[in-house]
């Protein structure tokens, strides 16, 4: 399973874990930084602003991804990211504080966006679904990791700490990608200008990978609410660790990747999101319905083996679907709909979540309706579309038309 990836790629991997690591570290204690600030009722509100700059840093992380080269993107937010997370501790008022979130967001806009694309390119077609795989378990342990060390880093170190750990973090990543080689052609590498920055639409929206985009925005809109009502979950059943629930989820997930990561080369991409579209449904019933520790921990389960299956299959559905030569504004495009889907998750707990036990079942239902959405739309999409998937012939150049979207 693990023979035939290069060099490049695991370094790539490892450097992503620690990024990943470095902005969820902060994740379960961002309610208690709103609460001390007074507005503990707008918790919805760190990952809206959080998610808006992301979004809109997908589209120039994208084209400079395909033009300046996917490392320089890259150490862009690593930059930014290292730079934020120590200014957490300094932040007085609400407004700076979400202005922060602002600036944090375009980090972890920027980074993905040069990351997939260069995974991407140093993936083969018929491996395409198992490297992704690959690739979202280092994902995924930077994800539950840095949630369930943040407790621990504040324990041991103190409160401030954990910003300057989160920063560390951001920073071994960029070490780790000194070593790692450009992927992008150098006949299509050019030198960085300010006319680059100008975007048409063509530069924002990757039409070929609409399929995997709508999915992706509608299972985002469930992780907003994971996000932003789990930790507050957490409390109302007497558990200390806030991040607790990512704890579960990642180890879950981590072993869904490893067993299954080639299942969308084997039995195509859209029948196996319809597997984990309906397990993500599962799961956000099973949330709405926590009484107890068990079953709060049991949907993190299950939440993590959708996630474990879905990710790394819509990844490479994007990848089949875009050109090769827009690798990088296919995978903002994914992105895009990652951070629309969120925010769309993070505004609407915010009619539905008063802060309080009672209200937790009614926000969960309007996410696992957002979960029926995404199989309804593939079950459509599957029997409209009947050609075989692109995936399963790798001879194929990915360069799409309507009939093998």
């Amino acid at each position: 399973m693990f023979r035939g990836y290069s060099r490049n790629f695991w370094l790539l991997s490892v450097g992503v874990l620690f990024f990943m690591t470095s902005f969820n570290l902060l994740i379960p204690e961002l309610n208690t930084m709103m609460e001390r600030l007074g507005a503990g009722d707008k918790k919805g509100l760190v990952f809206i602003f959080f998610s808006i700059t992301a979004a809109i840093s997908r589209p120039i992380s994208g084209k400079l991804s395909d033009t300046i080269g996917r490392k320089k993107v890259m150490y862009i937010g690593i930059l930014i990211g290292a730079i934020t997370c120590m200014l957490y501790p300094y932040i007085e008022s609400i407004l700076l504080f979400l202005l922060l979130r602002l600036a944090h967001g375009f980090s972890a806009g920027v980074h993905p966006t040069g990351a997939t694309a260069m995974v991407t390119d140093l993936l083969p077609p018929n491996k395409r679904g198992q490297g992704m795989g690959i690739w979202g378990v280092f994902v995924s342990v930077g994800f539950g990791f840095g949630q369930m060390l943040s407790s621990a880093v504040i324990s041991y170190l103190g409160y401030d700490a954990l910003f300057i750990v989160a920063s560390g973090f951001a920073v071994v990543s960029g070490i780790l990608l000194i070593k790692v080689r450009e992927t992008l052609p150098s006949q299509q590498l050019v030198r960085f200008s300010p006319g680059l920055l100008k975007l048409h639409w063509n530069d924002i929206i990757e039409p070929s990978v609409r399929p995997s985009a709508i999915v992706m925005f509608l299972s985002a809109t469930c992780s907003g609410y994971i996000f932003v009502i789990t930790p507050d979950i957490s409390g109302y059943l007497g558990l200390d660790n806030k991040g607790i629930f990512f704890g579960f989820y990642t180890m879950s997930t981590l072993v869904v990747r490893l067993f299954t990561a080639s299942l969308s080369d084997i039995i195509g991409r859209r029948k196996t999101l319809i597997i984990a579209m309906s397990l993500l449904c599962c799961s956000m019933i099973m949330v709405a319905l926590s009484d107890s520790v068990f079953l709060f921990l049991s949907a993190a389960l299950i939440y993590g083996v959708a996630s474990g299956i879905s990710s790394p299959t819509l990844m490479a559905w994007m990848a089949d679907l875009s050109n090769p030569l827009r690798r990088g504004v296919g995978s903002g495009t994914l992105f895009i709909a990652l951070e629309c889907g969120f925010m769309f998750g993070a505004g609407l707990s915010i009619l539905t979540y008063d802060s309080n036990a009672s209200s937790v079942f009614e926000s969960f239902l309007v996410a696992a309706t957002c979960a029926v959405l995404a199989i309804g739309y593939l079950i459509w999409h599957l029997s409209t579309f009947r050609s075989p998937d692109l995936q399963q012939n790798p001879s194929v150049v990915p360069i799409v038309s309507r009939n093998n979207e």
